[in-house]
């Protein structure tokens, strides 16, 4: 079953996360959290019916990145960064490092993703910049689970986005006209690795 990490550390924005982790967990998958502890800072509270991991390491995105290995998690799953006008999506400086060569997919939610009442992932869209088929399997794949359309373009609830052209096999990193369609997207994006399509099911 694929295993999805929310980077939780109960402010808002990764409530935000925590309400995405739940609707990708409704296709299929195993949810767990993930607080990455600096030094003797207190552990947030966090829901008592997800698995919780808390990790000591400087580096917030060192230590996701080794428990998403240690886990065999397919995706992170994050909020957006602190002050983004709601309903838009603006990575985290955690996040944006794994977009640069990180080893799993990246899942972001738009600030006020939990409490705008979202409506269910109906629509899909999937975006490649060199018809890299791994994009369109997993929108394809998670349409499936969730009973959603897959769509060539316009607006989707949500946005699965490919690796750029030259990134390593298994490794994500986006370009400067992903980074700007994410900006735009306005509904939760999934980045995947280059060359990996994931797979969603019971």
């Amino acid at each position: 079953m694929t295993t999805l990490i929310v980077s939780y550390d109960g402010t808002d924005n990764d409530r935000d996360a925590l309400a995405l982790g739940r609707v990708l967990a409704g296709a299929g998958a195993a949810l767990e959290l993930a607080y990455v502890a600096h030094r003797s800072e207190p552990e947030p509270d966090s829901p008592t019916d997800v698995p919780f991991h808390v990790v000591d390491n400087p580096s917030t995105a060192e230590g996701l990145r080794e428990l998403a290995i240690t886990r065999g998690a397919e995706v992170i799953v994050f909020g957006s960064e602190y002050r983004t006008a709601r309903g838009h999506v603006d990575p985290q400086a955690t996040a944006k490092r794994l977009l640069d060569g990180g080893p799993v997919a990246l899942a972001l939610a738009p600030a006020g993703y939990a409490e705008s009442n979202h409506k269910p992932i109906r629509t899909i869209r999937a975006v490649s910049e060199d018809g890299d088929p791994c994009a369109r399997e997993t929108a394809e794949t998670l349409a499936a689970r969730l009973g959603a359309e897959v769509v060539s373009s316009g607006d989707a609830d949500l946005v699965v986005v490919g690796s750029k052209p030259g990134t390593v096999n298994g490794r994500v990193t986006v370009s400067a006209a992903a980074e700007y369609l994410i900006e735009l997207a306005g509904a939760p994006v999934l980045v995947i690795p280059r060359g990996v399509a994931l797979h969603f099911h019971a």
